[in-house]
């Protein structure tokens, strides 16, 4: 199988069967945001304890892009600090800005996303959940509105 289906697999996998794509009644931050391009909205809930993530979720709709970018961020960023969530975030968008090399030790499942790349109209799409979790951990709250980044 060629490394672009394995990479299509594991997104339509996250797709049709989401991580963490659930309320978080007791979430520290709690942001929203949509990409009115695609239609996407995206909904990022965190449980701070200290400087850890101890939970991550999800609630949203959208293209398969968005959806299942946002079902591995959270695998990605949960029981990290939220320094290191930031990092990754940054990383993250370098990566989809053709910047930053792929690198599945950093990256895991994520590296599937890198041959958005190609689709500029998506990259918004696959970043969209990292730039929301940015925002509630930067302490913006849950301002909704559209997202211009």
């Amino acid at each position: 199988m060629a490394l672009d289906e394995i990479y299509k697999e594991v997104i339509l996998d996250h797709y049709k069967s989401p991580r963490n794509k659930r309320e978080l009644p007791d979430a520290t931050v709690t942001c929203s945001r949509n990409n009115p391009l695609c239609g996407d909205e995206i909904r990022v809930s965190a449980k701070v304890d200290g400087d850890q993530l101890t939970d991550v979720t999800f609630q949203g709709a959208g293209c398969s892009i968005s959806q299942s970018s946002a079902s591995m961020m959270t695998e990605a960023v949960t029981g990290r600090s939220v320094g290191e969530a930031m990092d990754l975030a940054a990383a993250f968008r370098g990566m989809m800005a053709g910047e930053v090399e792929p690198d599945e030790d950093r990256f895991g499942d994520l590296v599937a996303l890198k041959g958005v790349v190609k689709y500029p109209i998506r990259i918004k799409c696959a970043v969209l959940a990292w730039d929301v979790l940015q925002e509630a951990l930067a302490g913006d709250g849950d301002a909704g509105g559209t997202h211009d980044h």
